[in-house]
């Protein structure tokens, strides 16, 4: 559904339609053609002719906006503001044990509420028309706390920012992630009534495990830097991630590369804040740490690089460990001369960069 007001447009867009006609009238009737009228409004040829001939049968009357098309919806405009209030509160709020508006249940809240009955199609089709879709939802940890998060943004961030600048060092983000052997899935072509099959190993324990920094700089490109480590699964002293010296080798590695001092926001990971890493931290002067606030993984762009990777990954057929991680590394490799990816992930964020 294209438009959200009664199935067509708005009555503001309906009015920006009829002074488009009605100046495309003065035109015909200046003897221009319907090419040049078509060129003019950036319309088909067949739309201007339409209009040459409404004005030649009824004049510019017929060229005014009839209003807006369809059956007339059986709520009002404030039921409708009512109706919008009660879906954005959720179903918990009204009673259900789950986060799943469906047209039935939305059925039920307008008879409730209005009085008022439709069909699941007659609903399907107000809920489009009133802007309303079908859509997946993100998730968020009931942990978290938003007058943390705001205040950390309103607070801390411009304090990291101003630190960078100060020391003209990079700031970068830290995150790290994980992909074992069977991949997330992902929409393919299909034959109707036959469910796609891949074919992946049974051996779950084996992953890959990756550490990344985005590096951003005033005036340098953006930066992506990552080290890879693999988890061949059960076996004596396994390692299955990153340790703390891990970490500080990956971050020597990009002193080294960016060639300067490193402002660095990370989140609150047991390792991060763990009593060896705080030593290993002291002992660089040129490395200054900051962290994320807990649950706010929305503010950290190194989540974008691995939703991006694992979108690449979707549907894979490699079956060992060294494949999928040639093939991590090639897809990493891509994305660090991709500077403008980065830079959207950064600003996806919503962190304001600017001092």
């Amino acid at each position: 559904m294209r438009y959200p007001d009664g199935g067509g447009l708005t009555a503001v867009e309906r009015a920006r339609r009829e002074q488009v006609r009605l100046a495309a009238a003065d035109l015909i009737e200046a003897g221009a053609s319907d090419r040049e009228v078509a060129r003019r409004f950036t319309v088909t040829r067949m739309s201007a002719n339409r209009w040459r001939r409404a004005l030649a049968l009824g004049g510019r009357q017929a060229l005014a906006s009839s209003g807006p098309g369809g059956a007339r919806c059986k709520l009002d405009p404030g039921q409708l503001r009512v109706l919008e209030t009660v879906l954005d509160a959720g179903p918990v709020a009204s009673g259900w044990s789950d986060q799943c508006w469906t047209l039935v249940r939305i059925a039920e809240i307008v008879l409730r509420r209005f009085g008022v009955e439709y069909t699941l199609a007659g609903l399907d089709l107000l809920l489009h028309r009133i802007g309303w879709s079908v859509q997946v939802p993100s998730r968020k940890a009931t942990e978290r706390d938003e007058a943390k998060i705001a205040a950390w943004k309103d607070e801390q961030w411009p304090l990291i920012k101003r630190k960078a600048a100060d020391l003209g060092a990079w700031l970068c983000f830290e995150d790290e992630a994980g992909q074992g052997l069977r991949p997330p899935k992902g929409r393919t072509w299909g034959r109707r009534g036959h469910t796609p099959v891949v074919r992946v190993s049974a051996a779950g324990t084996k992953r890959v495990s990756m550490a990344a920094l985005i590096c951003t700089k005033a005036g340098r490109r953006s930066r992506l830097i990552y080290r890879i480590h693999l988890d061949r699964g059960p076996a004596k002293g396994r390692r299955k991630g990153f340790t703390e010296t891990d970490y500080a080798h990956l971050l020597d590695a990009a002193h080294q590369q960016l060639g300067g001092a490193i402002v660095l926001v990370w989140d609150n990971l047991n390792t991060h804040v763990s009593r060896a890493m705080h030593e290993l931290i002291a002992a660089r002067l040129w490395l200054t740490v900051y962290q994320l606030p807990p649950y706010a993984p929305e503010l950290n762009p190194v989540e974008g690089v691995w939703s991006h990777l694992k979108r690449s990954l979707a549907n894979l057929t490699k079956h060992s460990l060294e494949q999928l991680t040639a093939l991590v590394k090639t897809r990493l490799k891509r994305m660090q001369y991709h500077s403008r990816l980065l830079q959207g992930l950064i600003a996806k964020t919503g962190l304001d960069l600017q001092l």
